[in-house]
């Protein structure tokens, strides 16, 4: 008999521009599918959604009409044989209506499974209970810490935890364990989804990106979640490079504003949603450009938390060459060899210089290192098989 994994997205159905953001779950589901699981997509809805304010609830129970979303999130998966997975449970606790309920699976389907790895941090306690067997899996390492140890988020409790941040939990961790044992866990990347490809004539180096994040304070300290903070430091690389540089960030309203500060510095300003619309779109400018260049946010920085972004992992897989800003230390991840992390202006300089240099040796070791680490099947296997032991498919 199959193993049955409930797979519970950070609310992917409300954010349905988000073709980065989704791409961090079908990774997931689509290794768990390979590997011989039957998966479940559990999102939330709000009944209410149309009625309420969404002002007045608070932030993370916040939704849109389901009867419009619960189509589009459908058909996003539909490609990928995951649109008769979604189950549908309700944020408020209220019965969904019966439109919105025919529209999917329900919780009571979903918790029939062996396992829930949820990568949701605020996933209702209530839900969580439901299942036989759970894994909880952080993709914010430090951050997440901190806001659990103020209170500012609470995580259901879980059988299991599993954490993208190589020093969480670790002796001289810059943040707090929160109490709890951390399973490391590289993010994976589904490798038949993402080819090795040449990269465009002429491509530039590029980043797909939000702008603002926000501060908060803690132990007397303001931490910075603002990608815009990060690059603005970085904001003269192209005087110093002949590599050319692209950002795709999510601007809204103010994107002639960004454009018009930072194209006479060099860089080329595109609006992330109009190169990243579907899915399809997100991996096709990943896969025709160089290679990527991006900042991290500064707190990020600041905590040393060893974190790497599932969008860099999609690059590397890509055979794309990645200038990324360091986050700490690491057991594997190089410094200079496919992947190179900076500190500063200066390394940042010599790593676009070094990648140009011998660029197809460091396409080549891109894509070595994402199918050494980064293999979806091989890093959500490693996890099945912490959580089920003896239960994982054979095909692990």
């Amino acid at each position: 008999m199959s193993l049955t994994v409930c797979l519970a997205p950070a609310k992917t159905i409300d954010y349905p521009e988000g073709s980065g953001h989704l791409w961090v779950y079908l990774q997931w589901a689509l290794a768990l599918r390979a590997l011989g699981c039957r998966v479940i997509w559990l999102e939330g809805v709000d009944p209410s959604a149309g009625g309420m304010p969404q002002a007045t609830k608070p932030r993370h129970l916040r939704a849109g009409d389901p009867r419009k979303l619960v189509p589009m999130l459908r058909a996003r998966l539909q490609p990928y044989g995951l649109a008769e997975s979604l189950a549908l449970f309700s944020l408020t606790g209220d019965p969904l209506p019966p439109d919105v309920a025919g529209m999917a699976l329900d919780l009571d389907a979903a918790a029939t499974a062996d396992l829930l790895v949820n990568l949701w941090h605020s996933l209702p306690a209530r839900v969580v209970r439901r299942f036989r067997r759970s894994a909880f899996v952080d993709t914010d390492p430090g951050l997440l810490q901190i806001w659990m140890s103020t209170g500012d988020i609470a995580v259901a409790p879980h059988d299991l935890y599993f954490t993208i941040g190589e020093t969480v939990g670790a002796p001289g961790a810059r943040f707090p364990d929160c109490g709890l044992r951390w399973h490391y866990t590289p993010p994976p990347v589904f490798l038949p989804e993402w080819p090795q490809t040449a990269a465009e004539p002429g491509a530039p180096y590029t980043t797909l990106t939000h702008w603002w994040g926000g501060t908060f304070e803690y132990r007397g300290v303001t931490f910075s979640n603002e990608k815009r903070a990060a690059f603005l430091e970085f904001a003269r690389l192209p005087y110093t490079t002949s590599a050319r540089l692209e950002l795709a960030i999510c601007l809204g309203r103010h994107y002639e504003e960004w454009r018009g500060q930072m194209e006479p510095l060099g860089w080329t300003i595109r609006e992330a949603w109009d190169v990243s619309a579907t899915p399809d779109h997100y991996r096709a400018y990943i896969q025709q450009s160089r290679g990527e260049f991006s900042c991290a946010k500064p707190a990020y920085v600041t905590l040393q938390a060893g974190w790497i972004s599932d969008r860099t992992i999609c690059y590397l897989a890509s055979g794309k060459p990645a200038i990324i800003q360091r986050t700490g230390p690491s057991r594997f991840l190089p410094d200079a060899d496919g992947l190179f992390r900076f500190r500063d202006l200066d390394e940042a300089v010599r790593a676009l210089d070094t990648a140009e240099s011998e660029y197809d040796r460091h396409c080549r070791q891109a894509r070595a290192l994402a199918e050494e680490h980064f293999d979806a099947r091989r890093v959500v296997g490693r996890v099945l098989e912490h959580a089920v032991g003896d239960r994982v498919p054979h095909s692990v």
